[in-house]
Formats: structure tokens, sequence, C-alpha cells
């Protein structure tokens, strides 16, 4: 019996570069225009060049070896009201792909902010990544704002925690989850209370299912704004809306370092 052939993927040159080395992709589209790139013995200066693991890549001298903790890309989009989180929705809704265009329809989204909803959605490429980030503990930071006072009752349960035979109020219509166990919230700032409208700073760990909605719903509170501005330490900053960016060298090294430790 013959063996199988080994499936060898490749990788554009400048992303393996950004990927395994301190330069970012337009840094290392830079230094491969200006010939400082060898693959193989051979100096590239074509930006469409594609590499596997078994190419020999060089930065002049410098061998760039292969980190298998980082051939992964991630980006941050910062997703408006009335977009879906969803490659496709078949009453024709608009979608953040729509606005990502065709580049990154392979991307996995990392959990989900629902039509009204706004704000940092992580997408990536490896499907490793986006289970181990979407099943962590991570902090999710949001600003909402609610319909209403922020009693003492619902401090206690920010403090405490909730469980709920019912939390239907706030679910989506045609969710089938009714029971649900709301952790207390890692922390929370009161920015305005009154009657009419309170705002919130709130950080969970967690934000599956509407949860802060069905959270706040609870207490008779409809959330009128909400927007995630910070995942495990990576923020949205002046990201305009509707616009997205790749992590920056230190995100992808925080990232790496709490990739690591979930591994262990």
């Amino acid at each position: 019996m013959k063996n199988q052939e080994e499936i060898i993927e490749l990788t554009r040159l400048n992303k393996f570069i950004s990927h395994n080395s301190n330069y970012s992709r337009r840094e290392a589209d830079k230094i491969i225009e200006e010939g400082r790139v060898s693959v193989n013995g051979k100096v590239v200066t074509n930006l469409a060049t594609k590499v596997s693991i078994n190419d020999e890549v060089k930065i002049g001298k410098k061998l760039i070896k292969e980190d298998k903790n980082r051939m992964y890309t991630v980006i941050m989009y910062n997703k408006p009201k009335g977009e879906l989180v969803t490659k496709n929705d078949p009453q024709g809704r608009k979608t953040i792909f729509d606005t990502l265009g065709q580049k990154y329809k392979h991307f996995l989204p990392i959990g989900r902010l629902d039509y009204a909803s706004e704000g940092l959605i992580l997408l990536t490429d490896s499907v490793d990544v986006a289970n181990k980030l979407m099943h962590s503990k991570l902090e999710r930071i949001y600003k909402i704002k609610v319909d209403g006072e922020i009693h003492p009752k619902v401090e206690e349960a920010m403090l405490n925690g909730l469980e709920l035979e019912d939390a239907s109020s706030g679910a989506h219509e045609k969710s089938k989850i009714k029971a649900m166990s709301f952790e207390p919230f890692i922390a929370y700032q009161v920015l305005t209370n009154n009657k009419n409208f309170s705002k919130l700073k709130v950080a969970i760990s967690e934000g599956k299912n509407r949860e802060l909605r069905r959270f706040f719903g609870h207490f008779g509170l409809n959330v009128m704004d909400l927007k995630r501005f910070e995942f495990g330490g990576m923020t949205l900053n002046n990201l305009p809306t509707g616009k997205s960016r790749y992590l920056t060298k230190d995100e992808y090294r925080d990232l790496r370092s709490f990739l690591k430790v979930d591994d262990d």
C-alpha cells in the first residue's frame, strides 16, 4: 500500500514573517520589497510568495523559525448595530462578513453580539484558538444603558450571582434556553443612575445566550444600548465602528502566553 502524500500548508511570506518575528505584515512587505528576505537561499521580492514550514526563510543572515503557537491570525472588528454575527442570514439581513468582505469569509467569530448590540468581535482562522477563547473565563467588558434604576437588588445580584428557573425575559424569541445561572460579575461601575435610564460599565467572564439582556430583564430593565469594548485585555481603543484591524505585537504576545497556559 502506498503511503499517503503529506499535505503541506502554504502561507503568505509576509504572514509567516509577522507571525514568527517582531515585524508587522506591513513591515514584512517593506523588507521583502527591499530584497532583504531570502527563501531557500534565493532573494525574494514578490509579495505574493508563499512558503511552507519546510522552507528556509531568512532576513539577512537571520533564520526565521516557525513559532507553532502563533501560526494563526486574529483580527478585531468593531461591529455596528444592525449586523448579524453569522456567515449567512436566510432573511437577507446584513452580516459582519458583508462588511469584512471575502478575505475573511473563512474566519470564525469568537463569541457573538446580537443584532442590536455593538462593539468588539474577535475573529480567527484557527478553530483551536477560537474554541479556547470562546470557552475561556477571560474578562469581557461592556458599557450598558438600561431603561430604569439600578436598585440594591440588582447590585446584590451583580455581586453574588443569580440562579433563575425562568430567564426568558431579554432572551431571543426563538431561544429554547429558559433556566440560567449567572456568575457574580467580575466588576461593575454604575455611571448614571435614575428612574428614566441608567448607564453601567460591567465586566463578566462569559457573555453567552444574551446573558446581560436576560440578567437585567429579570429586574424589569430593558437593555437599550450594549457595547463590548474589551475582551481579555484586547480593547477597541480608537477603532472606528465598522472597521477592523490585526492584533498588535503585544496583543499577540499576551495571547500566546494565555494559550500556552491553557495548554499546560
